[in-house]
């Protein structure tokens, strides 16, 4: 860590940081299900994987395009329709769109600098600080991510490779961790 950097900096480096680490998670979750629990739902009323995909990815496009230039909630944008999987939709589909909502957030947040932080942009016509507007997204993706996480280890429960400590194994992590840190 680099304690002389300016805080603005810092607080762009993190944000792409914590930005590139939900959108791993959730592909270290993608890749352990097959086609069928990636579009399963748990009841009538939740969402599957790949609708969440599908409206993170929507939201990620109206958010990070002409970031400064327009409003982030974006005329064309079918929110709604996010919300519905369509039929023929296929994995790979959705795989690709959540790319292409990633690459469209990392080509808008790469370029700022910590001059831009207290710049105003607009979303759903109210202003927010360029500051404001990364925290509500990271928020947002932390949200559905937990929501990805959640449904894609309950699809394959006792087979689930966890992605962070396993359960049970606080005590051994700790261990590995002390060991580490001393080199």
């Amino acid at each position: 860590m680099n304690n002389d950097q300016p805080i603005g900096q810092h607080y762009l480096d993190d944000a792409l940081k914590t930005f590139r680490y939900y959108k791993t998670l959730a592909e270290r979750a993608f890749a352990q299900l097959g086609d069928e629990d990636f579009f399963r739902t748990i009841d009538d009323e939740s969402n599957s994987i790949a609708v969440n995909i599908k409206h993170m990815a929507g939201n990620m496009l109206s958010r990070w395009t002409d970031f400064f230039m327009s409003d982030g909630e974006k005329p064309d944008r079918n929110r709604d329709l996010e919300f519905v999987t369509l039929p023929g939709t296929t994995k790979d589909e959705m795989l690709a769109y959540w790319e292409k909502g990633w690459r469209v957030t990392f080509e808008a947040i790469n370029p700022l600098t910590p001059d831009d932080l207290m710049r105003t942009i607009r979303i759903r016509g109210q202003d927010h600080t360029v500051i404001q507007a990364i925290n509500r997204q990271l928020t947002h993706y932390a949200y559905h991510t937990g929501q990805i996480v959640y449904l894609a280890k309950h699809f394959k429960s006792s087979d689930w490779q966890s992605l962070s400590v396993p359960k049970n194994k606080s005590a051994e992590a700790s261990v590995r961790s002390s060991r580490i840190s001393k080199g």
